[in-house]
C-alpha cells in the first residue's frame, strides 16, 4: 500500500489521475443521478415555456414526449460520443482530445444554463445530447489514457480510479440534488450544469502535464518525449523495462497496423477479447444495475421506507459505492481480475434469488429491511466486483495497434445496451413484476461460468502476452485461429 502511494507522488501521476477523472468518467456518474431530483421542475418548465410561446397547454402526452427526448438523447449522444474517440484521439492525441471534449462539455453547460432564460426546452434537448457526447468521448478517452500512463504492476489500480470517479459523480449527482442544497425548483438548471467546474479546472491544468507516454512511444515514435512523460508521471529513473515492453509492443504494431472497427470485428486473432467485452457488458446492464440507477426511489418506497427519506438512503448506496470501488482498488493487484468477475457475478445471482423469494413474503413485517439490506449488498457485490474489474479488463485486453478501434467497438457496446436497457426496463418490470430479479439472476449467472472458464488472468502481464493467451482459448478443443487456418487450406 505504502509502495503505492508513493509510486503516485514520485511524479505528476496523482495529479494527472485526479485531473483526468474530474473531466472523464465523473461526468458519466453525475449525469446518470443528477436528472433524477430536477425532473418534476423540468417538466413544470416545459409546461410553462410551452404555455407562454403558444398560449396553451401541451397536455400531458407531449410533455411526457419532450421529457423522453431529454432523457434519451444523452444516451444518443453518447453513442455518438463513442463512435468518435478513434478520430480525436488519432488526430489530436490523448490530452488534447481530452482537452477539446472538456470545451465540448463546456458547451453544453452554457446551453443548459441559458435555457431558463430563454424559456427553451430545445435548449435543454440540445444540452443533453451534448453532455451523452462528451460522456460517451470522455469516458473512452479517459480508460485509453489511464491505460497508456500505467506501469504494468500497478496498472490495475490506476485504470480502476475510472470507476471510483463514476461512482463520485452519482454520489456528487444526488447530493447536490438534494433540496438543502440546489434541488429546488429555481435551481433545476443549475444543478444539471455542476460538472462544468472540472471539465474547466481540467481545460486549465491539463495543458501542463505530460501525455500518455505509450502513445508518443508507438504512435509518434519520439521515445525521448516518452522517457521524459514517464518521469514526469512516476519520478526520476531510465524505465527501461517499460521503454522495452513498448519497444515490442511497437515491432507487433510495425506487423499488423492499425485497424479500423470494421476490420477488427473481422480479425479472428482478436475475436475472444470482442466476445468478452460484449458478454462482460450485457450481463453489467443485465445484472440489475441500471435498475438500481433508475428504480432506487421506487423499489425502496415499494420496501416501506418512508417517502421522505429514500434520497438520503440513496445517498447512502452513492457512499457505499465509492468506498467499495477505493477499496477493490487497494485488493484488485492482490486478487486478480477473474476473481472479481466470477465471484462478483455469483455473489449477485445468490443475491437477486433471494430478493424473489422475499419479495413473494410481503406480508411479513421484516421483509422491507431485508430487502433494503439486500440491495446494499448487491451495491457492493457490483461496484467491488464485475463493476470496477471491467474498467481495467478494458484497457489491457487490446494492443496499440487494435486500440482505438476496439474503444470505438467497446463504447458502442457500452452506450447502445445503455439505450435498450433504459428501453425496456418499464416492460420487463410491468411483465414479470418481482419476478424480474430472476432474469438478472440467471444473466448473472451465465457472466459468472463464462468468466471462470474462459476468461484469462491479466494481472502483471504486458498487453502482447494478454493477446497470446487470448489466442490460445480453445471450446471442444478447437480455436478461432485453427479455423482459420483450416480455412485458408481449404
Amino acid at each position: 500500500m505504502e509502495t503505492f502511494f508513493h509510486q503516485l507522488t514520485q511524479g505528476n501521476a496523482l495529479l494527472v489521475i485526479i485531473i483526468l477523472g474530474c473531466g472523464g468518467s465523473f461526468h458519466t456518474g453525475y449525469h446518470i443521478t443528477g436528472l433524477s431530483s430536477p425532473s418534476p421542475y423540468i417538466q413544470h418548465f416545459i409546461n410553462s415555456s410551452w404555455y407562454d410561446r403558444y398560449q396553451e397547454s401541451p397536455g400531458t402526452q407531449k410533455v411526457t414526449m419532450i421529457w423522453s427526448l431529454i432523457v434519451s438523447m444523452y444516451a444518443v449522444g453518447g453513442l455518438f460520443g463513442a463512435v468518435s474517440v478513434k478520430l480525436f484521439s488519432r488526430k489530436l492525441g490523448r490530452k488534447r482530445a481530452m482537452i477539446c471534449n472538456s470545451l465540448i462539455s463546456i458547451t453544453g453547460a452554457v446551453i443548459m444554463l441559458t435555457s431558463k432564460t430563454a424559456k427553451s426546452f430545445e435548449m435543454i434537448i440540445v444540452a443533453r445530447t451534448l453532455y451523452g457526447y462528451s460522456a460517451g468521448l470522455g469516458g473512452s478517452l479517459h480508460s485509453m489514457y489511464l491505460g497508456e500512463i500505467s506501469p504494468r504492476k500497478i496498472r490495475g489500480r490506476v485504470t480502476l480510479t475510472s470507476a471510483t470517479f463514476t461512482s463520485l459523480g452519482k454520489l456528487s449527482g444526488q447530493l447536490f440534488g438534494l433540496s438543502e442544497i440546489l434541488g429546488r425548483q429555481h435551481l433545476w438548471n443549475i444543478v444539471l450544469c455542476v460538472p462544468v467546474c472540472f471539465s474547466a479546472v481540467q481545460v486549465l491544468v491539463l495543458p501542463f502535464l505530460p501525455e500518455a507516454p505509450r502513445y508518443l512511444f508507438i504512435e509518434k515514435r519520439d521515445d525521448k518525449a516518452c522517457k521524459r512523460a514517464l518521469q514526469s508521471l512516476w519520478g526520476k529513473g531510465d524505465y527501461k523495462q517499460e521503454m522495452e515492453e513498448m519497444l515490442t509492443e511497437h515491432m507487433a504494431l510495425e506487423a499488423s497496423p492499425p485497424k479500423s472497427p470494421l476490420r477488427l470485428m473481422m480479425d479472428r486473432s482478436v475475436r475472444w477479447q470482442l466476445i468478452t467485452m460484449l458478454v462482460v457488458y450485457c450481463c453489467n446492464q443485465m445484472s440489475g444495475m441500471s435498475a438500481i440507477s433508475t428504480f432506487s426511489f421506487d423499489i425502496f418506497l415499494n420496501s416501506g421506507v418512508p417517502k421522505d427519506k429514500i434520497r438520503y438512503v440513496t445517498l447512502g448506496l452513492g457512499i457505499s459505492e465509492i468506498l467499495t470501488s477505493i477499496s477493490c482498488s487497494l485488493l484488485i493487484e492482490h486478487t486478480g481480475r477473474r476473481p472479481l468477475f466470477w465471484g462478483g457475478y455469483a455473489v449477485i445471482s445468490a443475491i437477486w434469488i433471494m430478493a424473489t423469494v422475499i419479495l413473494n413474503l410481503k406480508d411479513l413485517s421484516w421483509v422491507p429491511y431485508v430487502t433494503s439490506s439486500l440491495i446494499f449488498l448487491f451495491i457492493v457485490s457490483f461496484c467491488g466486483g464485475p463493476g470496477a474489474a471491467t474498467a481495467t479488463l478494458s484497457a489491457e485486453l487490446f494492443t496499440q495497434s487494435d486500440r482505438l478501434a476496439a474503444f470505438v467497438l467497446m463504447g458502442l457496446q457500452r452506450w447502445f445496451m445503455f439505450a435498450v436497457v433504459g428501453l425496456i426496463f418499464p416492460f420487463i418490470i410491468d411483465a414479470f413484476d418481482s419476478y424480474c430479479f430472476t432474469l438478472f439472476a440467471v444473466v448473472s449467472l451465465l457472466g459468472s461460468f463464462y468468466t471462470f472458464f474462459l476468461l484469462p488472468e491479466t494481472k502483471g502481464k504486458t498487453l502482447v502476452d494478454i493477446s497470446e493467451e487470448f489466442k490460445a482459448i480453445t471450446v471442444c478443443g478447437k480455436s478461432f485461429l485453427e479455423s482459420e487456418r483450416v480455412e485458408t487450406k481449404l
